[in-house]
């Protein structure tokens, strides 16, 4: 073949092709809000058509027989046949899926998983059905975690609600007896009074820690900090607590352990843990307060007490705000002089605490008891 005719030739393919494929594009552009289906075998046949049109003309140029003719046109015939309803099916097929993912898209909203990643032979549509069950189960998780949070702002409404009554009833009866001059000891009346006031203060100082805690606006002032010293001075301050419940109050541990800390809310995530050990120990129980390093370098705070354990299927909510078992083991020492009766705070601060300073807090059953663990980096922010 000469150049000329292969010029000739191609230009014929293209112009037709360049007819058939403007065609093809105004009708796909007149059925853009049609049928999938419908679009597919616009194209299908646009292909074909592209095909047959312009070795058609070039035929009809080239064959003397009109018999050839008829039998390429027959061929051609059949092939687009065969062309146009290979694309019907693969249309049909693929609104099917669509109408699967669309139902799928719509459970996923409602809350369901109709999803199966092995329903598709197409590794694209396996790979999107896996991604839309990924994105489900994370949706369920996301709403379970929803509904906990949920549960427990109510749970911790419910305790204020509870435990505020009943400083607020005998700080009123006792106000009463005093206003009818019916109170036969004024002086002692007024210690308990201020007694209850601070106990309700150290419910308010609570809430307020909390939500610092849960609004990110927890600010942190980092020092170096001896762990022996906060923790001496924090079990000082609570021994007398523990001496009046008859408990061995010790603290054991390394001496010389620094980390850059706020040592006022260190102190208060340790004295949490130690006054919820002392809340719930047995009389003649000891509690161990300790300061130990872990092999990663971390400091571990730790508070061992003989309170019975808690149960297993509990373990995985005491740092829960507002949650609390038969016996609230999440007391706040703090603005209290030991004695509040809690509101399911105290160790969710402890947790919030601890995030703050990039560690994390454990608790474990051990022996007859249970063990706090609060880890924390030397450099929380480093």
């Amino acid at each position: 073949m000469t150049a000329s005719v292969f010029a000739a030739v191609a230009g014929i393919a293209l112009g037709c092709a360049l007819v058939v494929g403007a065609l093809g594009l105004l009708a796909l552009r007149l059925l853009s809000r049609g049928s999938l289906v419908a679009q597919i075998v616009v194209v299908a046949f646009a292909t074909v058509a592209s095909v047959v049109s312009g070795t058609a003309a070039v035929a009809s140029l080239m064959y003397l027989s009109a018999h050839d003719l008829i039998v390429f046109y027959a061929v051609a015939a059949v092939a687009g046949v065969v062309s146009l309803v290979m694309a019907s099916v693969l249309g049909r097929s693929l609104a099917r899926d669509n109408k699967y993912f669309r139902a799928a898209a719509a459970s996923i909203g409602r809350g369901e998983s109709v999803l199966s990643p092995d329903r598709h032979t197409s590794l694209e549509f396996a790979a999107l059905a896996g991604e839309l069950a990924a994105t489900a189960d994370r949706l369920t998780e996301s709403r379970e975690r929803e509904e906990r949070v949920e549960a427990s702002r109510r749970e911790i409404v419910a305790w204020i609600s509870h435990d505020l009554r009943t400083p607020l009833a005998g700080i009123r009866a006792m106000a009463e007896a005093l206003e009818d001059g019916m109170a036969p000891d004024p002086e002692r009346y007024y210690v308990q009074i201020r007694g209850q006031v601070d106990r309700l203060s150290g419910m308010v100082d609570d809430l307020f820690e909390l939500s610092k805690i849960h609004s990110g606006a927890l600010q942190l002032s980092l020092e170096r900090v001896s762990l022996y010293d906060l923790m001496s001075d924090t079990v000082a301050d609570l021994a007398p607590v523990a001496l009046a419940k008859s408990l061995d109050l010790r603290f054991e541990g390394e001496r010389g352990l620094m980390l850059q800390a706020d040592a006022r809310q260190l102190a208060r995530a340790v004295g949490n843990l130690v006054m919820n050990a002392i809340q719930h120990s047995p009389a003649d129980s000891v509690i161990v307060v300790s300061a130990t390093r872990h092999v990663d370098g971390r400091a571990i705070i730790s508070v061992v007490d003989a309170a019975g354990g808690i149960p297993e299927q509990d373990l995985g909510r005491v740092f829960e705000a507002g949650w609390r078992a038969s016996e609230p083991r999440t007391v706040s020492a703090w603005g209290t002089g030991g004695r509040s009766g809690g509101a399911g705070l105290g160790l969710a601060i402890v947790q919030g605490i601890a995030e703050a300073h990039h560690g994390l807090v454990t608790v474990t059953n051990v022996g007859n008891g249970c063990r706090f663990d609060l880890l924390l980096p030397q450099h929380p922010l480093g």
